[in-house]
């Protein structure tokens, strides 16, 4: 358990959506567009005929980028919030029973009278990789009006995910109002494809609001042009004083003004699922960054937070992981 007092609260900032959680064989993905391990929007109707086309009933869990990381966090002993916009339906009644549950608070969630709770289908196929498909609904209807100084008056962190990065105009004014408040921000870059959308603006956006990024392979060299995950992190570090690239099952990069080093992968032998795992790898980093661990600390307590989610369906480690989570990180603390 940390020592934070339970005013200095992490805020993410992120979409709420509720996960649809659909193993798929591999021929399944070929029926439709996109590149597999991507994520694409989809209309309200488009993912119902897609959850009609389910081999096998799907399972539904807490989620969205930003979500996760709090949550997990929140499992951690730390006192987080979201801020982010869901429906008054039964998803929403779900979503935040959910949060609460792991920990969170719900007094900065926003509401929709007329729109449904967001939802990502998360196409699981065999090797654990996701394929995902996102109806936002309630979420994207979020804006600079629903955002007053009191989200921020209690919270010392704030965590954004990088979809926010198709609102640039609400995110902007976000990040002022964070740091007008003092806080410290970090940014998972989320997906290829926002880096790939988002170049215009994301450089700036770094150098002036964000002391830590996140980001894969993937996104990394979207962002550097250069698929070489080194050259990505040089390029996210010139313009964030913490980079972490996540290389999957070899581990992650990691740089900061007075260090660099790669941590291991925790070895999995079997992956059930890697919905989350990045941002649950993410928590892990913040936990120990917000904490004031060196670096390589923060990676590999990192690293065992994020082998546990892929070893359980959703993107939260199960009650065993866990357990294991807290052993890794007394082992750490004792070294």
């Amino acid at each position: 358990m940390t020592d934070t007092p339970t005013a200095s609260r992490i805020l993410g900032v992120g979409s709420p959506i509720m996960d649809i959680l659909a193993p798929v064989p591999d021929s399944f993905l070929e029926k439709i567009s996109g590149a597999k391990g991507g994520m694409e929007w989809i209309k309200h109707d488009e993912m119902d005929a897609l959850l009609a086309q389910m081999p096998e009933p799907p399972q539904r869990a807490l989620g969205g980028s930003a979500a996760n990381t709090v949550a997990a966090l929140g499992r951690l002993g730390m006192p987080v919030a979201l801020l982010g916009k869901i429906g008054r339906d039964a998803d929403g009644d779900a979503y935040r029973a959910a949060f609460t549950a792991s920990g969170g608070v719900e007094d900065s969630f926003k509401y929709d009278d007329t729109s449904p709770t967001g939802r990502c289908l998360s196409l699981i196929t065999p090797d654990g990789e996701r394929t995902m498909r996102t109806d936002l609904g309630a979420a994207m209807l979020i804006g600079k009006s629903d955002v007053s100084d009191r989200d921020f008056q209690q919270c010392r962190h704030v965590h954004l995910e990088g979809y926010g990065l198709f609102n640039c105009e609400y995110v902007f004014h976000l990040l002022q109002m964070a740091k007008a408040a003092g806080c410290t921000v970090s940014i998972d870059l989320a997906s290829f494809e926002v880096v790939r959308d988002s170049m215009d603006v994301l450089p700036d956006l770094l150098k002036h609001y964000v002391e830590i990024v996140f980001a894969n392979e993937d996104e990394a060299a979207a962002f550097s042009g250069n698929p070489d995950p080194e050259e990505g992190l040089r390029a996210l570090h010139a313009c964030s004083p913490v980079a972490a690239v996540k290389l999957g099952k070899d581990g992650a990069l990691i740089r900061t003004k007075d260090a660099c080093c790669k941590v291991d992968a925790v070895p999995v032998t079997r992956v059930i699922d890697t919905t989350g795992a990045g941002d649950c790898w993410a928590a892990g980093f913040l936990y120990g960054y917000l904490n004031g661990w060196s670096p390589e600390m923060c990676g590999e307590f990192a690293s065992h937070v994020g082998a546990e989610t892929v070893r359980s369906l959703g993107a939260s480690p199960d009650a065993q992981g866990w357990t294991r989570i807290r052993q890794a990180e007394a082992t750490l603390k004792n070294r």
